[in-house]
């Protein structure tokens, strides 16, 4: 009598079975295994939440060369403002993880708008994951130099003598220029009008056109202008003097240790980017940022190059949410 097929395509049934078990396993690891090998693979778009002009424009633009020949593709950089910086960072959680689209942010959109924001923005900062940081700088207090003031004591005075006359220049309602104003009056009794602008880069426009009478603001975009006399600097909100400005004290030199509100612009992806990926990102922004070009270009324009990987960004994210947390409720300050 013949053998019964059966045990024998029941096997052959199972032997297939297990063999598409296990490429479909395969399969689930080869699209993160793979992209990590072969990224990047095409351009890389570094979008910021400011218009031309401002800090985060200035690093974007200083990164962008460098890392784009350590990538051995290119990186451009994409200015979309707006909304507080909610457009570019909904743009940004909405691309593909793949690290092609990274955002360049600057951290008072990050860490202060969500604090000060009425409505939903649009994105949290679960969306976004920290690939690195990239400079960080202090912020200068800064007039027009048609204004009678030079110092920090008579900025004080003025106002004192004049309430709410003086107006400053901020980069929106609950921005770190509009939060570092308002600490300044807590701390000195002062009563300022704050203006809002869409960018810092509009607002400078305005402070050289005699159109404001001051704004704080990290340095890289005021420098130039302070070294031609069209800005005047009264003090630097930050531990220590720039080497670019040694002339300038700090704030705690002019007489208010407490007024110390700086600024770092660091590198995030979307929240599902590959850790590989993100890893190759933050290594070779650490070498971008190290070389003795970058770093003296920085220390120019009144900033540091201050690498941070993921890790250490990201508890640098939570220290500096705690943080003005308890500035923006003392200062009741909320954005439009």
């Amino acid at each position: 009598m013949p053998t019964s097929p059966k045990p024998k395509r029941a096997r052959r049934i199972w032997m297939l079975q297990t063999a598409l078990a296990a490429t479909s396993a395969l399969a689930c690891l080869l699209p993160v295994s793979s992209h990590a090998q072969t990224f990047p693979s095409k351009t890389v778009t570094l979008v910021l939440p400011a218009a031309t002009g401002g800090t985060t424009d200035i690093a974007a633009r200083m990164l962008a060369p460098a890392l784009g020949t350590a990538l051995g593709q290119s990186v451009v950089v994409d200015n979309k403002s707006g909304g507080n910086g909610a457009i570019a960072a909904q743009l940004v959680k909405r691309a593909d993880p793949d690290g092609h689209t990274l955002l360049m942010q600057y951290s008072g959109y990050h860490v202060i708008t969500p604090l000060v924001s009425k409505s939903s923005l649009g994105w949290e900062l679960s969306d976004l994951q920290p690939v690195a940081n990239v400079i960080s700088a202090p912020q200068l207090i800064l007039v027009r130099s048609s204004l009678p003031i030079h110092t920090l004591a008579e900025l004080i005075a003025y106002a004192k003598a004049n309430p709410g006359k003086l107006n400053y220049a901020t980069s929106g309602n609950g921005s770190l220029q509009h939060v570092t104003g308002a600490m300044l009056e807590q701390q000195t009794g002062i009563q300022m009008t704050a203006i809002p602008y869409r960018s810092s880069g509009l607002a400078l426009t305005d402070l050289l056109g005699n159109q404001v009478d001051l704004t704080f603001g990290t340095p890289p975009p005021y420098v130039p202008h302070i070294v031609s006399g069209k800005l005047r600097a009264l003090a630097v909100t930050g531990k220590t003097r720039l080497p670019s400005l040694p002339d300038v004290p700090t704030a705690a030199q002019a007489g208010l240790p407490g007024l110390d509100a700086s600024s770092w612009f660091g590198v995030f992806a979307p929240a599902k980017t590959p850790k590989a990926v993100v890893d190759k990102l933050s290594a070779e922004i650490a070498k971008s940022t190290a070389t003795p070009a970058f770093k003296q270009r920085a220390i120019e324009l009144g900033a540091e190059a201050d690498y941070m990987n993921p890790q250490q960004l990201g508890e640098l994210v939570k220290q500096e949410v705690s943080r003005w947390t308890q500035v923006v409720k003392a200062a009741k300050i909320e954005a439009d």
